[in-house]
């Protein structure tokens, strides 16, 4: 669902709030989201689930698949998110 259609439904949801609210809604949620996952903290939602970072450990013997020449990936950290039991439930439905 593209950010649009999410305020159209929100819109729907809730027609009281205008469209700059539920867009500042929305900004700041995700600005939080951001703000907690770049100090290495992890962020957990009861019902919806948890966003964490996962650090990836340097490879030295990575290949291009295209020339089979051995590459060299650096360290680095990769966001994850784990749905909750409940969100788990509701899709597999």
């Amino acid at each position: 669902m593209s950010r649009t259609r999410l305020i159209k439904h929100l819109k729907v949801k809730n027609p009281k709030l205008n469209k700059s609210e539920l867009e500042t809604i929305i900004d700041t949620f995700s600005q939080s989201i951001e703000d907690i996952l770049e100090k290495g903290n992890a962020l957990e939602i009861r019902g919806l689930g948890r966003w964490y970072l996962k650090r990836l450990k340097e490879n030295f013997n990575a290949r291009n698949p295209a020339t089979n020449e051995l590459i060299y990936k650096p360290e680095r950290i990769k966001i994850r998110f784990k749905p909750s039991k409940k969100l788990n439930k509701i899709i597999n439905e």
